[in-house]
């Protein structure tokens, strides 16, 4: 009968280990490795520790705070996540994958057997081998429940939130070995209600609380999605209006021109003759203009640039966006609107001699290729991908939303601050 336990054993550790595979996918999200394969390592790092302190070690009930040792330490190397978001992540699998099935099996066949479900086999006891299915189909049963109501977490823990759900899990595992203890060493039962105040209860308020948590998040993340798209909106619109005027101005352009330098060539007065000049140098930055081949992108060029002038930044642009029709203006507006912004802000700060931007844009291969790069000192890299302007509302969505619009069309974008030089790379397969 040996070899029964131990296929039997062997299936257990396994969905066991699938439990807490499960829970890392539900409550950490930032996996720490580029192939996201490698999240099946978690699984088979699991199996063989349970598997081996279970057959090859005699620590006897301790073996259970061994297991949650590696198990959080097996979710903190393969996320990125908070230590808070490792623990509770193991706690909920915990729970589910041990305490639940095994407090619920051993009830029922007692209850229903009504008789000893301790059996001896060599100079090993185990329950009896019908007890062990029945935890399966409870524990794959509760799992799966559970990861429906959970697969959605978005909210990530503090401090405090893991500690109040480790108090109930502690209140919830000291009640699942009380019941053991006394079940295995006095031969006693506790009552079906008692189990389910003591054991499925402490399950129900971490559930409900990080349901209620991640309700609160998804509920004011929605808002500031609904601000950033008002913001967005408002800046679009500005360019809207700008490209507008824009149009009208360059319509007389010409015409302008020509008259300014007739009237140039027929006036004697020095005091014309210098208002003349101011004129034609408020004009003369339409011979800069830069045509882009998108009507958007050459307003938000051109204002950016005025902007450059009045901070005494040097703006270089180089700028191909002939064959790009796909793109949304909206998200043409985002993209480098939020960028230039960001590289003026951190120009700003530099010495007027070292105040150069740089912006390439162009087709490589089958990609669009959008390149921004500033000069910078070190505090100027960004934590987190949040900028230093004091308005969060203003300025702090900048790198998200353009994350956001860059993620609309399967592109990717990269930032990096070194040497001095911040660079703003994006790429974007062309449709």
């Amino acid at each position: 009968m040996m070899w029964l336990y131990q296929s039997l054993d062997i299936l257990s550790t396994i969905t066991e280990s699938a439990s807490l595979l499960v829970f890392g996918i539900c409550f950490c999200k930032k996996f720490r490795f580029a192939y996201p394969g490698y999240k099946w390592c978690i699984l088979g790092i699991y199996f063989i520790c349970v598997y081996a302190f279970t057959w090859c070690s005699e620590l006897g009930a301790y073996k259970m705070l061994v297991f949650i040792i590696i198990g959080i330490v097996i979710l903190k190397i393969f996320y990125k996540d908070s230590i808070y978001q490792c623990v509770v992540a193991y706690e909920i699998h915990f729970i589910v994958s041990s305490v639940i099935p095994e407090s619920i099996g051993t009830l029922v066949f007692t209850l229903v057997l009504n008789e000893d479900l301790i059996v001896r086999v060599g100079s090993r006891y185990f329950l009896r081998w019908e007890t062990y299915f029945f935890v399966l189909a409870i524990r794959a049963l509760s799992v799966f429940v559970i990861y429906k109501i959970c697969r959605k977490n978005q909210y990530q823990l503090m401090w405090k939130d893991a500690f109040v759900l480790t108090i109930v899990f502690a209140i919830g595992f000291f009640m699942f070995m009380k019941n053991t203890f006394t079940h295995l060493n006095l031969g006693t039962v506790s009552e079906i209600s008692s189990c389910i105040i003591e054991v499925v209860l402490p399950l129900f308020f971490m559930i409900f609380f990080l349901y209620v948590r991640n309700t609160l998040y998804l509920r004011e993340q929605e808002q500031k999605d609904k601000m950033q798209i008002a913001q967005l909106q408002k800046q679009f619109d500005y360019y809207q209006a700008k490209q507008k005027d824009e149009e009208r101005v360059r319509s007389v352009y010409h015409d302008m021109k020509n008259h300014l330098l007739i009237l140039q060539q027929q006036i004697n007065s020095p005091e014309t003759a210098r208002m003349v000049e101011e004129l034609q140098a408020q004009v003369a930055m339409y011979e800069d203009y830069v045509h882009t081949g998108n009507g958007i992108l050459d307003i938000i060029l051109r204002e950016k640039s005025g902007l450059a002038r009045e901070k005494q930044i040097a703006l270089s642009v180089t700028v191909g966006f002939n064959c790009v029709d796909f793109i949304e203006p909206l998200d043409i507006s985002t993209i480098f609107g939020n960028a230039l912004d960001n590289a003026i802000e951190a120009s700003e700060r530099l010495p007027v001699e070292q105040r150069v931007i740089l912006v390439k844009t162009g087709k490589i291969q089958n990609f669009l290729s959008i390149v921004i790069q500033n000069n910078c000192t070190e505090e100027s890299k960004p934590a987190k991908k949040r900028t230093t302007k004091n308005s969060d509302f203003l300025h702090g969505f900048g790198i998200s939303n353009m994350q956001k619009a860059v993620g609309k069309y399967d592109g990717q974008l990269t930032t990096k601050c070194e040497k001095g030089k911040f660079v703003l790379k994006i790429l974007i397969p062309i449709l």
